[in-house]
């Protein structure tokens, strides 16, 4: 329920078990459901469990506790939610690297723009040691609210009575009390980020003016056609456990460093990293090194880079970079089908292509005595949800409550339905990183993703059942047709598919799984990429 408080939207409370005593199922599920909701959202869960919630690990429960409160604290700082903030930047700034600054960064850029305004002569660059006198503070809240703001804060010398000062003022402009005088002092690095975001969102000073609102909201315009697609690989990448963390794809990949990194993470030993620079790359060659290094892996890994060259990547090439990270996934899901083969069939299993999947999912859903089905994932019947909900409550009875669905009709009804299931399949243990339009408007790539994860889930359920795993299928023209369908969205080839690329649309579908059970010995049942509680 905090995260629901936190971050609305991103959890549908249906899904949540809110029995007054929970069994230890339902107990887990819930964990499930907070686990792998935070990562839809960007949180870093890499080395933390249902497990270590139950027992309430306390450096491992703040730790996601804090990051769920700093994405939440941190929401508006973004050119999409408030726009005004491009005053912060000239007009020649390319619009691009603006996008791709973090929050943080934003908000450090932010408080730097009005303490100039308020003639403070130094550059505030972090949020401890900068800002421990309060003096920062001081001439920050002058400048937003000078009603509230006596001359005395300023000329206190006593950096602990300045802080009081400080605190008493920002609570006029109804600012929660989330740290002491003394966080203040002693430089709290988090709860003064807080403290900071705070004053943001009650008083942000920007003006509203026309000309730069509407460079912005250009921008935003042009950029929207990938927004979804660079959401779902950023969330995917920084769900990997890399050290970098990715706040804009299309920007923070141009030095190859974190193309590298996810490289190293779902083929280990690939990299060179003698021949890489780490960021921060003043140099351009050395970007171009990186990059040209990516590029060189990715063939030796059979990947499809013929109009791709180093040179793309650092400049930023929209197109190309989705069709590499496409193949990232690709290879990844490839470990993990292949994984999955050898401890159902043994050697002899058959690699999974997408029919299979289809096949599947309809399999699954007519054994439960339920008569829908979808005739391919751009089936728009699937708009309305209910397939997706009869498929989970297929293979997991108990997860799908239908006192809560609806029959899916109206447009507000599907949405209904579309937030139901991506809440479901987060509580039973799929980590999915799609959107209810995603659903809704039968986005091909997201509803692969979506059956394949749902599929995942119950192959690594029971993966000795013989059973559960689909009959191998000839490729039908329905899989010809999808996989040209995503190759030529991605600026992939649009040939009829070999056999190999056949397996390889496959991981398009389950590009949302992490490497970690791709690269470890046995099926994870564990941070919510397993069987959770079972």
């Amino acid at each position: 329920m905090v995260f629901c408080s936190a971050v609305p939207g991103t959890i549908d409370e249906r899904a949540i078990n809110k029995k007054r005593v929970l069994n230890p199922w339902e107990r887990n599920e819930n964990h499930t459901l907070c686990l792998n909701s935070a990562k839809a959202i960007g949180c870093t869960v890499v080395n933390i469990g249902t497990q270590d919630l139950v027992e309430g690990r306390p450096h491992l429960v703040l730790g996601l506790i804090s990051q769920i409160i700093k994405i939440q604290l941190l929401a508006d700082l973004n050119l999409k939610k408030t726009p005004q903030l491009v005053e912060l930047f000239d007009d020649s700034k390319d619009i691009d690297e603006v996008l791709s600054l973090s929050p943080e960064k934003m908000l450090l850029r932010w408080m730097n723009h009005h303490l100039k305004k308020a003639g403070y002569k130094k550059t505030v660059n972090n949020f401890s040691s900068d800002v421990k006198d309060g003096e920062a503070y001081a001439y920050l809240l002058k400048a937003l609210a000078p009603e509230h703001s006596p001359e005395t804060t300023l000329d206190t010398k006593d950096p602990d009575e300045r802080a009081k000062l400080v605190l008493e003022q920002a609570e006029k402009l109804d600012c929660k009390r989330y740290l002491t005088p003394k966080d203040i002092t002693e430089g709290s690095a988090n709860l003064n980020l807080a403290f900071v975001a705070q004053i943001f969102q009650h008083r942000n000073g920007l003006t509203s003016d026309t000309k730069q609102v509407t460079l912005t909201q250009t921008a935003t315009r042009d950029d929207v056609l990938l927004s979804r697609e660079e959401r779902a690989f950023r969330m995917w990448i920084n769900s990997l456990g890399v050290e970098s963390y990715v706040n804009n794809v299309f920007e923070d990949v141009r030095n190859g460093w974190v193309l590298l990194e996810v490289l190293d993470k779902v083929s280990p030993g690939s990299v060179n990293w003698k021949l890489a620079s780490k960021p921060p790359i003043k140099l351009p060659f050395r970007k171009l090194e990186n990059c040209n290094q990516v590029v060189k892996i990715g063939k030796e890994l059979k990947f499809s880079l013929v109009n791709l060259a180093g040179n793309d990547i650092v400049q930023g090439n929209k197109k190309l970079i989705v069709a590499l990270l496409w193949q990232l996934m690709r290879f990844n899901i490839l470990q993990l089908l292949n994984k999955l083969r050898f401890h159902s069939q043994g050697s002899q299993g058959k690699e999974i292509t997408d029919a299979d999947i289809l096949n599947w999912a309809n399999s699954k859903v007519k054994a439960s005595g339920r008569t829908s089905r979808m005739e391919s994932f751009k089936d728009k019947s699937l708009s309305n949800g209910l397939f997706f909900l009869e498929l989970l409550s297929a293979v997991q009875p108990r997860v799908v409550n239908w006192k809560v669905v609806t029959k899916g009709e109206a447009d507000e009804d599907k949405k209904l339905n579309a937030t139901y299931i991506i809440s479901v399949a987060r509580k039973l243990g799929c980590s999915v990183f799609l959107l209810p339009e995603d659903i809704i408007e039968v986005n091909q790539k997201m509803i692969l993703t979506l059956t394949a994860s749902i599929m995942y889930w119950s192959l690594q359920k029971q993966p000795q059942s013989q059973s559960e795993m689909p009959e191998q299928s000839e490729p039908s023209s329905m899989t010809s047709d999808a996989a040209s369908d995503i190759a030529s969205e991605d600026g992939a080839s649009t040939t009829a598919p070999s056999e190999s690329e056949e397996v390889n649309s496959l991981s398009d579908s389950m590009s949302n799984l992490t490497t970690d059970d791709a690269t470890s010995n046995a099926p994870s049942t564990e941070n919510g990429n397993g069987v959770a509680g079972s």
